[in-house]
């Protein structure tokens, strides 16, 4: 089976193209009975965390044989950081992704995935929270008090020492209007004629 336009994904580290790829050629795979031995199940799985596709995640987890499964240690640990993204266990998504000596394959497809999350997870933060403890954003966020402090206040959060407590800078959004010519016309036809 060739599995060489997966390779090249994860060389240009076009990984959100992944997945998507991955599915198409298992499935033409199936279609031709093609055996799928030395297929790349760990990125393929990977894939789809990345994307925060957890049930598509399960669902592949869940179709492989048990002789797979058993057979490939990375794939196992990809699938416990599944695991804790299904039971909301942020802290131990970190555990799992640092927790394994990834190979060469997967090494900076997981560190790709860990930076994609704690961001996911720092919005969810900004947009739950008003205030929070250090200690709670190191917690969600894999790391020190004293990096989860710095990367805060590095997205405009405020600390006050004191308390311990981070004040969250909610992100304005602007939004634009466009008005054309037409609507435009009909504005100033209005005022006109109010006018007069």
């Amino acid at each position: 089976m060739d599995v060489s336009p997966v390779q090249a994904a994860l060389a240009d580290k076009s990984y959100s193209a992944i997945a998507p790829l991955c599915d198409d050629l298992l499935l033409q795979a199936a279609a031709q009975g093609v055996a799928t031995d030395d297929w790349p199940y760990a990125v393929h799985l990977l894939a789809h965390l990345y994307l925060n596709d957890l049930n598509s995640a399960r669902f592949l987890w869940k179709s492989l044989p048990q002789a797979v499964k058993d057979a490939r240690p990375e794939l196992a640990a990809v699938w416990k950081i599944g695991q804790c993204l299904w039971n909301r266990d942020y802290a131990g998504v970190y555990t799992a992704a640092q927790g394994f000596e990834w190979g060469p394959e997967l090494a900076e497809f997981v560190a790709a995935f860990l930076e994609s999350y704690r961001k996911r997870i720092f919005q969810l933060l900004t947009s739950a929270y008003s205030t929070i403890t250090v200690a709670d954003v190191a917690h969600f966020m894999g790391m020190s008090e004293e990096d989860a402090t710095n990367y805060a206040v590095g997205n405009d959060w405020s600390l006050d020492a004191a308390t311990r407590m981070l004040t969250v800078r909610k992100t304005k959004t602007q939004t634009s209007q466009k008005l054309d010519a037409s609507k435009l016309q009909r504005l100033t036809e209005c005022v006109f004629h109010l006018e007069h």
